[in-house]
This record gives C-alpha cells, structure tokens and sequence, in this order.
C-alpha cells in the first residue's frame, strides 16, 4: 500500500491516500483497499502505475501466504529466492515478508551459496568451502547446493552451515534429512509446488524456498473506480 500512495503523492502532494486495507492483512473480493483523493488529472495519470505495483505485489504476498498456510505448525519458514525483477528487488521482498514468508538473501553480498558452477571450476565441494571461509567475513552463513547423497556428505564434512537439497526426490530428501540431523540448516529447494510443500515440511527440513513466489505468482485483479466530486 506504501509503493502505490507514493505513486500518486509523486503526481501531486494534493492527493490523500487513506488505507483501508494495510499491507499483510487479508481481503475479500470486492473490498476496498483504500481510499484516494485529490486532483483529477494525478490520479488518472498514477493509476496504471499505481496498480502495476499493487497487482504484482499483492499477488506476490498472496501465494507467499498460501505456501506459509500450508506448512503452518511445523516450524518450517518458507523464502523467496533471488529471482525477482531487476530494480524492485526490494518490493518484492516486502510482499514476501507481508504475506508471512522470509527473504533468503537479499543480494550476493550478504551470503555465501556455494552452487554447481562454483563446485565446478575450484573441483570440490570441500575446495569450495575452504575458500569461501578464507575470504568471507567470519560471520557469514555458508550455504552449499547438493543434488545427491554424495555430495551431502561432502557438505557436512566440509563444515557447510546450511545445505540445500535441491530438486531432490522425496526419498532422496528423506534420506538427506537423515545423513545431516541437526549438524547444519537443511533447505529444500527447485521447483516447489504449493501441493507438494506440506509434505516436504514433514520431511524435517527447516527451509524450503521457492521461486514461484517471485517469478511466477499471478497478479491480483485490482481496479481503481472513479466517483463524481462532492
């Protein structure tokens, strides 16, 4: 709601934006969200734009809080990835956090994935983890992407804070889950679907971060309706 009363302040400082409806509160169709006046000509010039972020985000927070629903009560958090929109990066963490979900790192800068490419071109996992805690800042999380059991157990041994199974099959999950026990963070990842994540959860992950939220969550269909001046 604080991205679109911006659109139409950045038109005219005229404009009053009343919320009705505050960012991570849930609505019901045909709600209004909120209410708007001023200069005919600002609002009518800001609305494509104001919508355009209202749709994308709200649609965003909204399968965010759908994923958060679905694993409610087994203590697992549900994070977005970086694939978001270049530029707006930051919104779309804001409508993840607003529909209950977390944010897995913002940028490059503030976290160490260690994934395929980068395995690839030191040769080993444990290679790869040896260097990034030469280098990393001593506070830093080190999180290593894994495909297989193999290379599970080369993260553990390697020292790896988190591990990330990714786009493992259940069984391979379950098995993984049991090689690390409570010795690092297990995250679930790659290609997630809403009815598949309770059971991943009851796998006993402590993540599982999805893409979709980001990239593909639907826009909602909001509209902004004109009345007559009083």
């Amino acid at each position: 709601m604080e991205v679109a009363r911006e659109c139409f302040r950045q038109l005219s400082s005229e404009t009053e934006f009343t919320v009705i409806k505050h960012s991570g509160e849930c609505f019901e169709v045909g709600e209004v969200l909120a209410i708007i006046q001023g200069p005919a000509r600002a609002l009518l010039a800001a609305e494509r734009t104001a919508l355009n972020f209202l749709q994308r985000l709200c649609g965003i927070a909204t399968l965010t809080r759908k994923f958060v629903d679905a694993v409610a009560g087994t203590g697992v958090e549900i994070a977005n990835t970086r694939k978001t929109d270049p530029g707006i990066r930051s919104l779309d963490h804001a409508a993840v956090r607003a529909g209950g979900g977390k944010n897995h790192r913002y940028a490059l800068y503030d976290g160490i994935l260690i994934k395929d490419n980068h395995i690839r071109l030191v040769g080993s996992i444990n290679e790869a983890v040896r260097a990034a805690r030469d280098n990393a800042h001593r506070l830093f999380k080190i999180e290593v992407e894994t495909t297989n059991l193999d290379q599970v157990r080369e993260a553990l041994a390697a020292g790896a804070d988190i591990i990330m199974l990714d786009n493992m099959s259940l069984e391979m999950m379950r098995e993984a889950v049991q090689i690390i026990g409570d010795r690092a963070l297990i995250e679930a990842s790659g290609g997630i679907e809403l009815d598949e994540v309770a059971e991943i959860a009851a796998i006993g992950v402590d993540i599982i971060s999805v893409g979709t939220l980001t990239h593909s969550a639907p826009s909602l269909d909001i509209s902004l309706e004109l009345s007559p001046a009083q």
